[in-house]
């Protein structure tokens, strides 16, 4: 155990796992919309123990910063597999990105080696009526669509990425434990590129183990990490002033940035009070081969 800012922090580490990862710059006439389709094309992407995929938004670029000199919000997508990457990135531009007024739908990972043919597949939306296009110098397609044109890029970059990175804020109440995940999250994402942050608004509260004591479930709940349970097990590693715990997962498309965010989410949440401890999620290493120290991370000696 050690100590950042007067919070104890216990000397562990965030176990984290091989994905490959998409990176898709959704542009559009306004903020509004842009930031419309990036939410919708990833929800339903928390936990790939159950969710089709992981995915979130990374952030907002301005219009010069984009392939068509209009907003822009980049997204990620993460699965285990590059064949299911690349369906859930057709199924996810095509439901949610080709539908959305105004928008296009761009790589955002255009260095990498590897690329999955996603607005090539999308293009038979067209019926025949697509066109070829390029913008930028990437080739991309025009689709007909009834508002006017949808112009997707041809193919996607695809990365092996690092998912489940993490820390578990332990707070005395409820109100202090989410004020410190919620600044945990906004410092996160002001100031780390290339990473997201999978759970409803940057937080988990069910934060799950692998396997199950009781029943043939692939996780269930990390009852070592539940205050309502800490007087009725054995395995409790919740202290006896805390009475909430929130976990922050972090994805990113290199071990880096993850270790980036996470510094920053933890330096964040230290500083609220009522913040008793903060500990990490790890499985001895039997989940990935990547590993994030506490101590490391925070850059202490």
């Amino acid at each position: 155990m050690f100590r950042y800012n007067g919070v104890e922090i216990e000397d562990t580490f965030a176990e984290m796992f091989p994905m490959w990862a998409g990176r898709v710059l959704i542009t559009a006439k306004n903020e509004k919309w842009a930031f419309t389709a990036a939410k919708l094309a990833t929800g339903f992407g928390t936990s790939i123990i159950m969710s089709p995929a992981e995915a979130g938004i990374e952030g907002m670029l301005t219009p010069d910063k984009t392939l068509d000199g209009r907003v822009g919000v980049i997204i990620q997508i993460y699965h285990r597999t590059r064949p299911e990457l690349k369906e859930q990135m057709i199924l996810r531009l095509s439901q949610c990105i080709l539908t959305c007024p105004t928008t296009a739908a761009f790589d955002g990972l255009p260095q990498a080696k590897r690329k999955v043919k996603v607005g090539r597949s999308i293009r038979l939306f067209g019926d025949g009526f697509q066109r070829k296009t390029v913008v930028n110098g990437r080739k991309c397609w025009k689709i007909p669509v009834m508002e006017g044109e949808f112009i997707v890029e041809d193919s996607f970059g695809v990365v092996k990425a690092v998912a489940g990175g993490n820390f578990l804020i332990m707070a005395e109440n409820l109100d202090a434990g989410l004020k410190a995940a919620e600044e945990a999250v906004d410092a996160i994402s002001k100031k780390c590129q290339r990473v997201i942050l999978p759970f409803p608004g940057g937080i988990c509260r069910a934060g799950s183990k692998a396997g199950s004591i009781k029943y043939k479930l692939k996780a269930s709940t990390f009852h070592s990490y539940c205050p309502k349970l800490k007087k009725l097990i054995e395995d409790s590693k919740v202290p006896e002033n805390v009475n909430t715990v929130y976990e922050i997962v972090i994805n990113g498309l290199d071990i880096n940035a993850v270790k980036s965010g996470m510094a920053e989410g933890i330096r964040a949440a230290a500083k609220v009070s009522g913040v008793v401890k903060i500990s990490a999620g790890n499985y001895g290493g039997r989940l990935g081969p990547y590993r994030a120290y506490l101590r490391d991370v925070l850059q202490l000696e």
